[in-house]
Formats: C-alpha cells, structure tokens, sequence
C-alpha cells in the first residue's frame, strides 16, 4: 500500500455511527468499513441496524450491531460496558430526530427534544466512551470524533422553496446544529492534546431517495439554490468522512467541513 493510500486506511479499528441505519449514516458506514474499519451501527431499532450490518458483512466488510437510544444515559452505559473496555478510534455523531415547521407551528418542547438528540448526546457519547478514545490513541496515536452539523446550522431556510409551512425545515433543527458546532470547537481545543479531535460536517441539500422519487419540484427547487446547480449525493459524504476519520487528518481539529455544492457561499 502507498503512502498516500495508507493514510486513509483504518485497518484494524473501530468506528461507531450512531442513527447508521439512516441516508446519509449508511454511507458513511460502507466508506468506514471499505476503510477497514470494523464499523459498530447504531440505531434504536433492532431491525434496521442488522439490516445495514447484513448488507456491510455481504461485501466482506466487517460490522456489528450496536443497538441504543442515544437519549439515555442508561443505554450508553450498558452499550459501554458490552464493549468491554475496546479502543474506538472513530466515533460519528449522526443521529437525529425531528419534525418540520416553523416557528409558529413548533411547541417549544422541541427545542429541548432536539437539542437533546444533537448536542447532549454527543456529549454524552464522548464522556462515556472517552475511555475508549484514549485507548485508541494509545494504540494508534489517533482517535477522531465526527459531528453532524448542516448547512442550516450557517444559514436560515429559504422558506420560499416549500410547498407548505408545514414542511419547512424547522428553527429547533438549525439552532440544535449550530449549538453542535460551536460544542464541537470546545471539545476540539479541550481534547486536541491528548490527541482526540473532534471536527464536524455540514452537508448541504441531500433529500432522502424518497423525496426524490415524490417530489421532483422540491428537487428542482433545491437545485437552484446550489451554485453547482444539483442536489447532493449520500456518496459525496464518503470522501469528507474518511478524511475526517483517518489520519489523513491529523491535524485538523475543531474543524467544520461544509459539503453544501456551494449552497452558503450566496
């Protein structure tokens, strides 16, 4: 192996991705994996995690099931311990849960629901399997935490382009990711020391295949908003999350990585 090619492998480590089942959480598990990792899918569902980790190991990839709600520190401390004391050199920050609307159609309680979900999880992710993290470093020199932001977490809905207000992307979303990223440049500075870092992703426009399918308008609407004039694809975070993960990045911390075709440069 060259290398140029080396510093993207991650032979022989261990990633977690929690809400893995979902669009863009598949794909970053089947690059992770495809990397050598052995990928740990997170979901709430029992279902839907086997699922992808019967799609991984049918092309060779290594994977397992790690089924848990985030949202209870109960959960991750039993997923913790199941673990055993095991190095984890990746950990991403994906999941998520949410309604759309606007401001006058949203309860506040969402606020703190989704806030919860975003930020308070990948806190108490971290703390928990900061163990974990430093055994990687131990081992490897390196461990890396990935956070999920968004472009909304830049810049406010167009609440032009939806059809109804009840579809807009809603406040509680962009405010919980910007929270995520300014606590993603926090744990970048506290933990960059000790060799954890801790960057982020934004992505921009990547609707669900099945929003694809039913809505061409929406598409269409979204499209010209990017100045590459095209929605994106769940393959376009691969990239962006290997680098992210490997040491192909090892000095990048408290980063955000936008991946938005240029949807917040205009």
């Amino acid at each position: 192996m060259s290398k140029g090619v080396e510093i993207f492998s991650l032979n022989g480590k261990t990633a977690l991705i929690t809400g893995a089942a979902g669009y863009l959480g598949s794909a970053m598990a089947f690059i992770l994996a495809e990397a050598g990792a052995n990928v740990l899918i997170n979901s709430r569902s029992t279902e839907r995690s086997q699922d992808l980790v019967a799609r991984l190991r049918d092309q060779g990839l290594q994977a397992e099931s790690a089924v848990f709600d985030v949202t209870s520190q109960d959960a991750v401390d039993s997923f913790v311990s199941s673990i055993h004391g095991r190095a984890l050199h990746v950990l991403v920050n994906n999941a998520y849960v949410g309604k759309s609307g606007s401001i006058k159609l949203s309860e506040a309680g969402v606020y703190s629901d989704t806030y919860d979900v975003t930020v308070v999880a990948a806190h108490r992710l971290l703390k928990s399997l900061l163990p974990n993290l430093r055994k990687a470093v131990h081992l490897d020199n390196d461990a890396s935490v990935i956070n999920l932001a968004s472009m909304y977490a830049l810049v406010s809905p167009d609440q032009r382009i939806y059809e109804a207000e009840s579809g807009v992307n809603p406040p509680f979303y962009g405010a919980a990711k910007a929270a995520l990223l300014q606590w993603t440049r926090y744990a970048g500075c506290e933990f960059g020391k000790e060799g954890i870092r801790v960057n982020a992703i934004s992505p921009g426009p990547f609707p669900s295949e099945e929003v694809q399918r039913t809505n061409p308008a929406f598409i269409s609407s979204l499209s010209n908003k990017v100045p590459m004039g095209r929605i994106g694809s769940a393959e376009e975070l691969r990239g962006p999350t290997l680098f992210l993960a490997s040491s192909a990045s090892s000095f990048v911390t408290g980063a955000n990585l936008v991946v938005d075709g240029g949807w917040t440069c205009w």
